[in-house]
């Protein structure tokens, strides 16, 4: 069990939150969470996003698509790639999210004491 959480496990763990929500274009995906952390002063990395959605699809909870962007073929030449669930992939995303959630509450807590015993 590592100090804190990985910075993977915490890129995965949205990553899937954002399949769920139907929201799986990986460019998108990427330019959301950047937005979502900038306030945190977290940038996610674009290889770790990549690498995380690669990890999700190695695991079988997700698989890609290709489309064109516009969807016209005559005037789209930009490939996209979406991401979906896998046939029980939404359970195996799940499990993954009870484990990541036993670890972020393993996290709070190490953080919460910090405070505590270091700031009051």
């Amino acid at each position: 069990m590592g100090f804190m959480i990985a910075q993977r496990a915490y890129i995965k763990l949205y990553l899937i939150t954002m399949v769920e929500q139907h929201r799986g274009y990986g460019y998108e995906m990427l330019e959301e969470m950047k937005q979502e952390f900038k306030a945190y002063g977290y940038v996610p990395p674009q290889s770790e996003v990549y690498r995380a959605l690669h990890e999700l699809v190695q695991q079988g909870i997700l698989y890609r698509t290709k489309k064109l962007k516009g969807g016209d073929p005559k005037v789209d030449f930009q490939e996209i790639v979406l991401y979906h669930f896998t046939p029980g992939g939404t359970e195996k995303a799940e499990l993954y999210k009870k484990q990541v959630k036993t670890d972020l509450d393993r996290c709070l807590g190490m953080l919460h004491k910090a405070v505590n015993d270091n700031y009051s």
